[in-house]
């Protein structure tokens, strides 16, 4: 990838945060959009007190492509533990500050992008003071995004519907340019309602997200979450993320193909999430082993790595041929269970994205089995293999 690429990569939550610390080694020019609904936790509480957008999902943005020393970061993590400051994250009490001195969240924002020297820029989706209200199938509604988590988790709500309030918020000045300049434009991940869904609200956003001539890439979650997206598959994601945009506005999607056992798949399970089933027919997927285990909350997250280097070759290629590295390729061997399984992985991730480039093929109609007849030497030349090492 060059390092001018221009990536925009939309969402909020942790996921994008994680994302961002893989990408910025391969990219300098690297715009995060962050949904700004929060309404929980020390977020809620500085923005109810000090009438500001919720910091939060911001900072931990901030953090991941800030060129800082390590113990930086984890003074800008550090939450107390005692006292009237009980819960309050000291990163949001910074950017709390910074509003309060230029009465304005978004100059707060800029200044914090200077002062921690990112690399790239954070921008809040919009600067307007907005709420998620979701509308749910059994009739009811239920305004907050903290309260919406909670009913769907304790109560196993589904939402039919998310919007927000006010309705069609303006959004930030630089973000729709951020979009239609860039190169890729990452969706995900990020929970599906609360964190992806709200960004596609905001006025402009998804008409941007239709016009731009950069690649459109859904990165789908690894787990389902408990009542929000409970028994989601790949495709249940994309229904609805897809039934907020414009038709065919994506081109491309990543997914996990790694698992975790023991007891950190046993307590997932246990609470009602599962990992995500990729049952995708209509779009181009690259599958790659993503699933990571954090050591310390032993919560299972997207390897950054991984997915950057998959950005990284889909870049270089200019949205064609995806050659995966040997690091990848070892990992897809080590959860395939031998080679000849990873080299079929690797060949549908190149079908797919071959199907893509060949403008005959009507998009919503490519499927593995009808690219791979139009290979011809592609396996020859680009895999140095013959097709009997498929059989």
């Amino acid at each position: 990838m060059n390092k001018n690429m221009k990536l925009a990569c939309i969402g909020g939550g942790t996921g994008l945060s994680t994302i961002l610390r893989g990408l910025k080694k391969h990219s300098d020019n690297i715009t995060a959009i962050v949904t700004v609904s929060d309404n929980g936790g020390s977020s809620g509480i500085l923005r109810r007190e000090m009438n500001m957008l919720p910091p939060g999902d911001i900072r931990n943005c901030l953090l991941a492509l800030a060129e800082t020393e390590p113990v930086f970061e984890d003074l800008f993590q550090y939450r107390f533990k005692e006292g009237s400051l009980r819960g309050q994250n000291l990163g949001n009490l910074f950017l709390a500050a910074l509003t309060d001195m230029y009465q304005n969240f978004g100059h707060a924002v800029e200044k914090a992008n200077d002062i921690l020297r990112v690399r790239g820029r954070v921008l809040p989706v919009t600067l307007e003071d907005i709420e998620l209200e979701a509308h749910f199938v059994d009739g009811t509604t239920l305004v907050g995004e903290t309260q919406i988590v909670e009913a769907c988790k304790e109560e196993r709500k589904e939402i039919k519907k998310i919007s927000l309030l006010p309705a069609n918020p303006k959004v930030h000045s630089h973000v729709i340019d951020a979009i239609e300049e860039a190169d890729i434009v990452l969706l995900g991940p990020g929970s599906l309602f609360t964190s992806i869904v709200p960004n596609l609200l905001v006025d402009g956003v998804a008409e941007a997200l239709k016009r731009t001539k950069a690649k459109v890439v859904y990165v789908g979650n690894i787990m389902t979450q408990p009542g929000e997206t409970e028994g989601f598959s790949l495709s249940d994601h994309l229904g609805v993320i897809e039934s907020y945009l414009e038709p065919n506005t994506i081109d491309m999607v990543v997914c996990n193909s790694a698992h975790v056992n023991g007891d950190i798949l046993k307590n997932y399970l246990q609470d009602g999430a599962a990992f995500v089933r990729n049952d995708c027919e209509s779009y181009l997927v690259i599958e790659a082993p993503m699933a990571l285990v954090e050591d310390k909350e032993k919560h299972i997250r997207h390897d950054a790595d991984v997915l950057a280097e998959i950005i990284n070759q889909y870049c270089s290629a200019g949205g064609g041929q995806v050659s995966f590295s040997s690091t990848i390729k070892e990992e897809l061997a080590r959860h395939a269970g031998d080679a000849r399984h990873c080299l079929i992985a690797e060949l549908t991730a190149i079908i797919n994205i071959c199907g893509r480039v060949d403008q005959k093929i009507p998009k919503r109609e490519i499927s593995p089995s009808k690219s791979i007849r139009k290979m011809g030497l592609w396996l020859e030349n680009t895999l140095h293999c013959s097709k009997k090492h498929l059989i």
